[in-house]
């Protein structure tokens, strides 16, 4: 068996693109790559309903095998409904195989009654019959458990925290605090292990405020541990599966080590990958999309070689270009507001009221709090309250050290004019062997 540090020269095989040395790919996986790699750059149409027909579904009744392949015809024909509008739809093509898969598992038959699915109702106390992704199996190898595999007498883990939300506002592994633009598709985790990218769309026409209105997360095989499973999620769509419609990792021996736990329906998920030591939390505030996940230092840095980590948020922040400055905003918005009737700027508040609002739930004016005053200033959208809420729950639930819940202003200002001297480092040390030149040439002229 392999030690667990040495895991990081033989994960790459569990990489984006490889299926293992067990054989050859399938079809069917070389497919199911192709379309996880299509996944990075989505244009599913808005009209695409297939996380409904995987929502119906798992809320349907597991009762008795019949009933089950009943659910699971339903589950089909709801599916082939959607094909027009989701044709080029991830989620779509994963719920066909996931389907044909269940049916083989339940030797379900094609034909048959194909009634709505029903809503789940409490079963008396004997257990439920079993689905089969949650099938009672052992949790697997060791190596399917991120601390119980690292070697005896090492230091344990340093397990790091990336949250973003609101309009939005990013929480790096190394606790920079930013708030940034980022419209459209961006990536905010890419590793060896697992993939996460986000969707982000203007809160108010005409705004640089951007929230996060789909999540896409790709996690990818891992020996003997998990197969490779997405999770998708939208605005009014937050699964309790992944897309294939399974809640586990699969077929291997470590599949329950990758599992779905739906907190509140349609409102918070969260995610737990074992085997990488992750846990991953997402939620729907109000129309928008929330994420936060505790990951090992060491999972966050296992990069594939040649990869230009630059571009991942999580890792080094929203580029420069994309960031707005709390400062900045807040001056031009007095400024607006002093023109307005009531001193009200267009988003119905003033930096007084904001500042009232956001008391009511982060009575601490750190960072979290001023991101909450900047999304109702810039926004209007009382829910933004509750998005800065929870993003610093979920710091307190994920981050490894309570006294860096808080960062304040400072914190931040700080850390950009670290990254600012940086930047301006390599024309320092330009000027200053200008100068040296000059005073030699000179000194030799003399």
């Amino acid at each position: 068996m392999q030690s667990p540090r040495e895991r990081s020269e033989v994960r790459p095989r569990a990489g984006w693109m490889v299926m293992g040395k067990r054989g050859r790919p399938s079809a069917l996986e070389v497919c199911r790559v192709l379309a996880v790699f299509l996944s990075l750059f989505p244009s599913v149409s808005l009209q695409c309903k297939i996380l409904k027909c995987n929502s119906e579904f798992w809320a349907s009744n597991s009762g008795p095998e019949e009933e089950f392949c009943t659910a699971l015809r339903a589950y089909n024909s709801c599916v082939r409904r959607t094909a027009r509008t989701c044709r080029g739809d991830l989620a779509y093509h994963s719920a066909q195989h996931g389907i044909e898969d269940l049916m083989s598992q339940h030797n379900c038959s094609k034909e048959g009654p194909t009634s709505q699915p029903r809503a789940r109702t409490p079963l008396p106390p004997p257990p439920p019959p079993l689905l089969p992704d949650s099938q009672e199996r052992s949790d697997g190898p060791e190596v399917c458990h991120y601390e119980r595999s690292l070697p005896r007498n090492t230091s344990p883990p340093n397990y790091t925290h990336c949250g973003f939300f609101g309009d939005p506002h990013l929480r790096t592994f190394g606790d920079d605090f930013q708030t940034c633009k980022v419209e459209g598709a961006w990536p905010l985790i890419h590793n060896k292990y697992l993939s996460v990218q986000v969707t982000n769309t203007p809160v108010v026409p005409g705004s640089l405020a951007t929230a996060t209105s789909k999540l896409t997360i790709i996690f990818k095989n891992f020996q003997e541990c998990v197969d490779q499973k997405m999770y998708h999620a939208e605005t009014d769509e937050l699964p309790a599966a992944f897309a294939d419609g399974s809640k586990n990792g699969g077929d291997r021996h470590g599949a329950n080590t990758l599992r779905v736990v739906e907190k509140v329906p349609g409102q918070h998920v969260e995610i737990q990958a074992k085997y990488i030591g992750t846990t991953i939390v997402v939620r729907q505030v109000g129309r928008y999309l929330t994420f936060a996940v505790r990951m090992p230092e060491e999972v966050v840095n296992s990069v594939e070689e040649g990869d230009n980590q630059d571009l991942y948020l999580c890792l080094h922040g929203c580029p420069a270009n994309q960031r707005i400055d709390f400062r900045n905003f807040r001056a031009a918005e007095a400024h607006s507001a002093g023109r307005t009737r009531g001193g009200a700027g267009a988003s119905g508040f003033t930096y007084q009221s904001a500042k009232t609002k956001c008391k009511e739930r982060l009575p601490v004016e750190d960072l979290y709090f001023q991101s909450c005053v900047f999304d109702l200033l810039s926004s209007g959208d009382i829910n933004f309250t509750m998005a800065a809420y929870y993003a610093f729950e979920d710091v307190k639930m994920l981050h490894s050290n309570s006294n860096r819940y808080h960062i304040f202003e400072n914190d931040a200002f700080k850390s950009d004019a670290a990254e600012r001297g940086k930047d301006l480092l390599p024309l320092l040390l330009i000027n200053l062997l200008a100068v040296w030149l000059w005073t030699e040439c000179c000194t030799v002229q003399l």
